[in-house]
């Protein structure tokens, strides 16, 4: 190496470590000198709202389901995080956090020591919370949740991306930083949604599709694709605007508000990743909160449209012809007849109380099928709510199904009833079941 290349890579090195320290000093320091507050009721039942409305228990409860104790992997494409211990033992837990401590975790990702947490927790979202928020929290966490010594496994990603450090630069491109700012050309309604969604339920977290640095493609509605699908943890979550096809088009406030305190509604079940949310956190939200969540989401206009319903006599007709004569170009007809049709209807409109409709589902209809294979490989349960009945349970069939047929029957029901969406190749089933195991 020639000695002006080694200049240049000692003055690359000493301006990196200058631009760490100045990031450090602008915004990241945090002040572990500030003591531990004495509890304080109003603001622990406040935080335990608030640590609901953001769904804390859903990554951060244990295998052994003991409220926060951590240990639960979110598989990212880079290899399993392990969620935290965040009850207040103060070994394995957060209970020797002081509360600026515990802000800088939420909401800049760092933790004390310097240790910089990867953004399968979301503190970009949460960074819009105020600080009367924070502190809520952190008293609920602190005095509301009993301790558990549970030592959680470490994460142990693969280079180069077990390097936290450059964490703070990831932060420093791609978080939002701010805290929210009502838009003042919205009603009160409004913004309390678009708070709920963007910042504490973090719904983007999942809903947004990410990029190369597992950075979320926008943080409200400004970005085009905020919302408009992603793939968390093996499911696809859907698309949350406007989309006739995909998304929330065709579903009312009601439907929204429904489906988010029950687990379901007239046109669709909670399943996967979707069900502890609601079971964990949005059926206890209060019904004017429902609402606010509803009226921002129908706020949203269509975007990363994909598929096509078109209700008529002659689809209908067609379909009902595959599923009557087994035409051999729509092989999949027969094992739909056979497997499917007892819940879901040869009709396709689902029964009532046991199984959702398919004609017309925004999930047969995302462009994204990862969700309807995974159904018909593991099944699932809907959540179990206070006010929606029993939790209802559809099969798997991984051990019925070859890779070729579980494509076969998710094309029959992306092209059956008036549905319009591309077909399910049985590559993209055997990719899913290796990931997933199955």
């Amino acid at each position: 190496m020639n000695t002006r290349r080694t200049k240049r890579l000692v003055v690359t090195g000493v301006c990196l470590l200058v631009m760490l320290g100045a990031c450090e000093k602008r915004g990241d320091k945090v002040n572990a000198t500030s003591t531990k507050p004495l509890p304080d009721a109003a603001l622990i039942a406040h935080g335990e709202q608030l640590a609901k409305a953001g769904d804390c228990a859903s990554c951060h409860d244990s295998a052994r389901h003991e409220p926060f104790a951590g240990g639960q992997p979110v598989n990212s494409p880079f290899g399993p995080i392990y969620a935290s211990n965040i009850t207040p033992d103060t070994v394995h837990g957060i209970g020797r956090y002081t509360p600026d401590q515990f802000a800088a975790a939420l909401q800049q990702g760092l933790a004390p020591g310097g240790k910089r947490l990867y953004p399968a927790m979301p503190y970009p979202s949460f960074a819009s919370l105020d600080r009367r928020d924070i502190d809520a929290l952190y008293q609920y966490f602190m005095y509301g949740v009993a301790p558990v010594a549970n030592a959680t496994p470490p994460t142990r990603l693969p280079f180069p991306f077990n390097q936290r450090w450059v964490l703070l630069f990831w932060r420093i491109l791609f978080a939002r930083h701010g805290r929210f700012e009502p838009d003042p050309a919205r009603d009160a309604q409004w913004n309390r949604g678009a708070w709920l969604v963007q910042g504490l339920g973090h719904c983007g977290a999942c809903h947004t599709p990410r990029g190369p640095a597992y950075n979320e493609m926008g943080y409200d509605e400004h970005s085009p694709l905020y919302l408009t699908g992603g793939v968390a943890d093996h499911w696809y979550a859907p698309n949350l605007t406007g989309d006739t096809g995909s998304g929330l088009g065709r579903w009312s406030a009601d439907d929204i508000a429904a489906f988010l305190r029950n687990g379901h509604n007239a046109r669709a079940y909670a399943f996967g990743a979707m069900a502890p949310v609601i079971g964990a956190s949005t059926q206890f939200l209060p019904d004017d909160d429902l609402r606010a969540i509803a009226t921002y989401l129908k706020s949203l206009p269509a975007r990363a449209s994909s598929g096509d319903y078109a209700d008529t006599d002659a689809a209908r007709t067609a379909t009902q012809a595959s599923l009557e004569n087994g035409l051999p170009e729509r092989p999949g007809a027969g094992i739909y007849l056979a497997f499917c049709a007892k819940c879901h209807g040869a009709d396709g409109r689902g029964t009532t109380d046991k199984a959702p409709p398919l004609a017309g589902s925004a999930l047969a209809l995302s462009a994204d099928a990862t969700s309807a294979l995974r159904l018909i490989i593991e099944g699932s349960s809907s959540p179990s709510t206070a006010s929606g009945g029993e939790p209802r349970k559809m099969p798997g069939f991984r051990t019925q199904f070859t890779d070729s047929e579980i494509a076969q029957v998710a094309s029959f029901i992306r092209g059956a009833w008036g549905n319009h969406a591309a077909p399910v190749a049985p590559a993209e089933v055997t990719r899913l079941r290796k990931a997933i195991h199955q």
